[in-house]
């Protein structure tokens, strides 16, 4: 009985990890995404933060696109695991 439990719990915390990972790498693309439009803009020295706001809203657009195909994915594995 003592076995399942440990099982069941390493199985939980799996998906903690996965989902702490997939947090990472939202702000990592939002954050990568907004220091590429901050480096442009400084280089361009124009007054209104065209390029900033441009590719941190692209980063945000790339960030949901990525964890929408993540979240997809995932489902599609849990629904093969329970099919017999």
């Amino acid at each position: 009985m003592e076995h399942l439990k440990k099982k069941s719990s390493s199985s939980n915390d799996n998906g903690y990890i996965k989902y702490i990972g997939l947090s990472f790498q939202l702000c990592g693309i939002i954050g990568l995404g907004t220091w590429i439009g901050w480096l442009i803009q400084k280089k361009s020295e124009q007054d209104f933060p065209v390029w900033l706001l441009l590719f941190c809203f692209l980063s945000i657009a790339i960030a949901f696109y990525q964890l929408f195909q993540s979240l997809k994915n995932e489902n599609k594995i849990e629904d093969k695991r329970k099919k017999p």
